[in-house]
């Protein structure tokens, strides 16, 4: 989906966003994957073979700029991308990515363009997919021609990607730590800790 400014409205619009319970996945790109009678729009990319069942969207520059809705995000992981990787991001959108689990891979405009180019070339289903490395911070493919390309990622959001972890989870993992202080401090500081209810 080589469209710059693919903003959150595009991603799930607000219609789709009425009920918690709805299905996200269902609803993404809503306006450009359905007709007007509810049947699948075949020329919009996601509805097309092989990129039904994709994990990874690659995208244009400024992907999930507009409004803060993090909807944006769990449609995404709902329908079942695990990726996106484009030029740039809207900084709430890249944010609000890690905290749901979805890795937004950001590499140079031309390396972006050049690995559609490869991926609208090679759209067979049964070659070898765009494969995203996390551990080694690297995309390949498709096929079997090409060098892995290397991303830079924040190291704690890497591990925490890595480990299935929210930012509680994250937090969580200092439980020990948060203990021990919590109990020095009570000994320096008790008032803190008495509670008096009126």
């Amino acid at each position: 989906m080589m469209v710059p400014n693919i903003d959150t409205d595009a991603i799930i619009p607000v219609e789709q966003m009425k009920t918690l319970d709805a299905d996200f996945g269902r609803c993404l790109f809503f306006n450009q994957r359905y007709r007007l009678d509810g049947s699948d729009n075949p020329d919009f990319a996601l509805n097309r073979p092989p990129y039904r069942k994709a994990k990874i969207l690659v995208a244009g520059e400024n992907f999930g700029c507009g409004s803060s809705r993090e909807h944006a995000v769990w449609a995404l992981v709902s329908f079942g991308i695990r990726c996106v990787i484009a030029p740039s991001f809207g900084d709430i959108f890249y944010n609000n990515s890690f905290k749901n689990g979805l890795l937004p891979v950001q590499l140079p405009a031309n390396v972006v363009e050049a690995l559609a180019v490869r991926i609208a070339a090679d759209a067979n289903p049964d070659s070898l997919p765009v494969i995203v490395d996390l551990e080694a911070c690297t995309v390949r493919g498709p096929g079997t021609g090409g060098p892995a390309i290397a991303f830079d990622i924040d190291p704690e959001r890497r591990e925490a990607l890595l480990e299935g972890l929210d930012e509680i989870g994250v937090t969580l993992k200092h439980e020990a730590q948060i203990a021990a202080f919590q109990a020095r401090d009570a000994a320096q500081r008790p008032w803190i800790y008495q509670h008096t209810y009126l």
